[in-house]
């Protein structure tokens, strides 16, 4: 059964005794499929969480919800069709520190993410692994920082792209250890962890959702937690702070957004019905 909304435009009427009248106009909401804009290529945690929540939220709100992955410059691609879309409450997107951080590192934007983009929901807060091919011949963290140390501008790490946060989350690791380790930049961290996987790249800051299927194979090792507690799904895994780098903190936040000047109601609703998928 379809959830629809009223949205009430009032019109103010003059000329009538100085007394204002109102015209009502209702429109069921939504009429149709809704699309959901991930803007990064699928196999990453954009795409995997971005995919259970469209499901979730198709039930709850009695059409579809499309997953449209539109990777491209870190992200940006993706969050610059969402800025552009109409803002009827039909286009969704998804968007990670993405959308924070490139005004920082991008001397022109074709969108402004504060102007063009309002907030529906937080949905999901997630740490940050660091993984390496198992050809890597370091156990711990402090084993690669050393073997860093020892091969300067030789090892390499990938990313979902140049200002992703797991890029940043490297560069971060890059300052507080002083090590010389060279960026290999993706459309996303699906690609990024493919590339592990064939021991193209040594390592890759990435989140749980896409690095826990690939450990019972093998095919990549975790060394740290990027946080000050271990996680329940890693209890074995040391953090960074263990091995010696507090400052190595990086969670990563996913919210979803709609296009500034989206009616209120509108939003409201999809808020409503985005905390009703995550529970």
């Amino acid at each position: 059964m379809r959830i629809g909304v009223v949205v009430v435009a009032l019109a103010m009427l003059t000329g009538l005794s100085g007394l204002p009248a109102f015209a009502a106009t209702a429109v069921e909401y939504p009429l149709r499929p809704l699309r959901f804009i991930l803007p990064f290529p699928a196999g990453g945690a954009t795409d995997t969480i971005g995919r259970t929540i469209a499901q979730k939220l198709g039930e709850s709100m009695g059409q579809n919800v499309l997953v449209d992955n539109r990777p491209g410059a870190g992200g940006n691609l993706g969050v610059e069709l969402a800025a552009k879309s109409a803002p009827d409450g039909y286009t969704l997107l998804l968007c990670s520190p993405t959308c924070a951080i490139s005004p920082s590192l991008y001397r022109r934007l074709n969108y402004d993410p504060q102007r063009d983009l309002a907030p529906v929901s937080l949905v999901a807060t997630i740490p940050t692994l660091l993984i390496v091919n198992p050809a890597v011949p370091a156990k711990s963290l402090k084993e690669l920082l050393e073997l860093a140390r020892s091969r300067p501008g030789q090892l390499n790490y990938g990313s979902g792209g140049v200002g992703s946060s797991n890029h940043l989350a490297m560069e971060l690791m890059k300052s507080l250890a002083r090590i010389d380790i060279v960026h290999v930049a993706y459309k996303g961290t699906g690609q990024a962890l493919a590339s592990l996987v064939a021991g193209e790249i040594q390592m890759v800051a990435i989140s749980p959702p896409a690095a826990l299927p690939l450990l019972p194979s093998g095919k990549v090792r975790v060394l740290a937690v990027l946080r000050e507690q271990r996680i329940a799904a890693l209890p074995e895994v040391p953090t960074a702070v263990e091995a010696g780098l507090p400052g190595l903190q990086v969670n990563t936040w996913y919210g979803m957004l709609v296009r500034s000047g989206t009616a209120g109601p509108l939003v409201t609703l999809l808020n409503t019905h985005v905390n009703a998928a995550l529970k």
